[in-house]
């Protein structure tokens, strides 16, 4: 079975973002910028909530991972603003079982607190990897918004980079 990776940029104090949705503060460049491109071979499927993928329409990208299958889950959007991303309305937890079950790599899901909440609570997150930035924001977005159920994470590795960013890979215990 496929497993889903929540691989996602976080502060020292827990935020993905800044309240109105910036980045500014996140390491952008270094080495852990490249590794971060190279583990993107691992996946053939990408999973976005409607928040993070509207941060690259912001920049007129429609089609941010072309060479993964995209999918973008949402309940406000009518229809995908690209034909290479497939948008689901509804049933997320049904769809993301189902693409687990199929053959293939696994599933990177590219942030998004509020889906990741929801996904989490399913049970349907596998591993967690976070790429701690040395910035704190004092308040933004969270790395999951809303409660989630206590839940034992094993450390499995760590990378700590140059530039002060350090590599957290986390399987979920069941």
């Amino acid at each position: 079975m496929r497993k889903v990776k929540f691989s996602v940029a976080c502060t020292v104090d827990g935020f993905t973002a800044h309240e109105d949705g910036r980045l500014d503060g996140f390491l952008m460049e270094g080495d852990h910028a490249k590794d971060f491109f190279e583990s993107q071979k691992e996946y053939d499927t990408v999973l976005m909530g409607r928040g993070c993928y509207d941060f690259g329409r912001k920049f007129g990208v429609t089609n941010p991972y072309p060479a993964l299958a995209q999918y973008v889950f949402s309940t406000t959007l009518k229809e995908s603003p690209d034909p290479n991303v497939k948008l689901v309305s509804g049933n997320a937890a049904g769809v993301v079982r189902e693409l687990k079950s199929s053959p293939g790599k696994d599933i990177w899901l590219c942030g998004g607190s509020d889906f990741a909440a929801s996904l989490f609570a399913e049970g349907l997150i596998d591993e967690i990897v976070v790429k701690l930035n040395p910035v704190v924001f004092g308040s933004g977005k969270s790395l999951f918004s809303g409660p989630i159920k206590q839940t034992d994470l094993e450390l499995v590795g760590t990378k700590v980079y140059d530039n002060g960013v350090v590599l957290l890979h986390y399987v979920v215990k069941r």
